[in-house]
């Protein structure tokens, strides 16, 4: 087994579940910890801020701090930033599809500013209270030639005993509505795993693993990215899921069984 330097932990299905705490996850935390190994947590949910996130994981017995959160809305942020440093002193024009998490974390930044009528780019996150007019100004801005971004493509998310629709069914409507598919920015997408190992200063892909419970996520977005895979059996994903399919890196039926 490799020496991995930095872990991109996933957070529901493998800290928590919804309000149920993931014991052999926190265990695994707590043992990269004092490991003294580097680690990120790397989730897909927008609808949280980076305090939400560090809150809601005390919550379930780890103590962390935002330096340690990274979420599609900062990928988000910095990819457009990326993409935009010959701008001139104009602002960047957004509209914004979403929630706390994805609002606080774009309008944090000074190059952007909020402008229904004239937007470079369209940034479609979780977003609860989607409503038709929202949709309606959405499309308009994108057929004008608006940037279309879907912070993250999960088609459903699982909520107690049920699928409810997740951000990429609302991508979808948009982009039916527009005739425009998004460039998404979340996992499985390489762009927020090379901006999370950027952000924590690890250049070299070999020294990161990434770790999760939902291949279609978290397992194809080390795929995509060359970034080894751990898969955790304590979330989505279960082993009849993966028969016949690309095999993780490792597959543990929960993260006690993974030795550092």
């Amino acid at each position: 087994m490799k020496d991995y330097r930095v872990f991109l932990i996933d957070l529901d299905g493998t800290v928590y579940r919804g309000e149920d705490t993931v014991e052999s996850g926190v265990r695994f935390v707590h043992r990269l910890i004092e490991a003294k190994k580097d680690y990120l947590f790397l989730t897909n949910n927008t609808t949280r801020t980076p305090q939400m996130v560090v809150d809601k994981l005390k919550g379930h017995g780890v103590e962390t701090d935002t330096d340690h959160i990274y979420t599609p809305s900062m990928a988000t942020a910095s990819y457009i930033l990326s993409q935009n440093k010959d701008h001139s002193n104009k602002k960047i024009g957004l509209y914004i599809i979403g929630e706390i998490g994805l609002w606080r974390e774009l309008l944090q930044h000074p190059e952007f500013e909020l402008n229904e009528e004239n937007s470079d780019y369209v940034i479609v996150g979780m977003d609860k209270d989607l409503t038709y007019h929202k949709v309606r100004v959405a499309s308009r801005a994108i057929r004008r030639g608006a940037t279309f971004i879907g912070t993250n493509a999960d088609m459903n998310l699982p909520t107690g005993d049920e699928l409810i629709p997740g951000n990429g069914s609302q991508c979808v409507f948009v982009a039916a509505a527009s005739g425009v598919d998004p460039l998404y920015i979340g996992k499985p997408e390489s762009i927020i795993v090379k901006k999370a190992l950027a952000k924590v200063g690890y250049a070299k892909k070999e020294d990161a693993l990434l770790v999760g419970d939902n291949y279609d996520t978290d397992i194809k977005a080390g795929f995509n990215s060359d970034v080894d895979q751990l898969l955790t059996l304590t979330g989505v994903t279960q082993k009849e899921d993966i028969i016949g399919k690309r095999q993780p890196t490792y597959v543990v039926n929960n993260l006690d069984e993974f030795k550092l």
